[in-house]
C-alpha cells in the first residue's frame, strides 16, 4: 500500500506491506531532514510504523534504531554517489555508480523472515548517533536530488 505522510511540510513517499516498509531516498525526505536529521528521523520512523500497527493490527518487527540506521546509510549512500557523479567524470565509474545510486534510492526494510540482511542493521543500531552525525546538515546544498 503506498502511502504519502506529511511531515514538517514535507512529503514522504512509503510502501507498507506485510513485514516490510519502503521509503523513498527522494528530494522530499531529503528536506525533511535538514538540519534536524535525529530528531525528524525518529518522527519518520514512528509515524510509519504506527500507521503499519493499525493497517495490519499488528506491531512491525523492527526496532526504531535498526530502521533509522537503514534509511541513514541508504540516504547518505545516494548522497555520496550523487556527489561522486557530479565530480568524477568517467564514464564506465558513473554507470556503476547510477546503478548503485538506484538500489539506494529506494530503502526496503524488512523483517528478519523478509530481509536477510536484517542483521546488520540491527548489529549497527546503536551506532545511530554516530550514523547521524556524518550526515552532512544540509543534504541538499550543492542541489544534488531534484526528483
Amino acid at each position: 500500500m503506498n502511502k504519502i505522510y506529511e511531515l514538517e511540510s514535507c512529503d514522504i513517499k512509503a510502501c507498507l506491506e506485510p513485514g516490510l516498509i519502503r521509503v523513498y531516498s527522494d528530494a522530499e525526505l531529503w528536506r525533511f531532514l535538514d538540519g534536524k536529521a535525529d530528531e525528524r528521523f525518529a518522527l519518520l520512523v514512528e509515524t510509519i510504523k504506527n500507521d503499519y500497527e493499525n493497517h495490519f493490527n499488528k506491531s512491525l518487527a523492527i526496532s526504531n534504531n535498526s530502521l533509522i540506521v537503514e534509511i541513514l546509510v541508504h540516504v547518505y549512500c545516494d548522497y555520496l554517489g550523487l556527489r561522486f557523479n557530479r565530480t568524477v567524470k568517467i564514464k564506465p565509474l558513473n554507470k556503476l555508480v547510477h546503478k548503485l545510486l538506484r538500489r539506494a534510492e529506494v530503502v526496503d526494510c524488512g523483517e528478519t523472515a523478509k530481509d536477510s540482511n536484517r542483521w546488520i542493521w540491527d548489529a549497527l543500531a546503536s551506532f545511530r548517533f554516530l550514523f547521524i552525525k556524518l550526515l552532512p546538515k544540509n543534504l541538499n546544498k550543492r542541489k544534488l536530488k531534484t526528483y
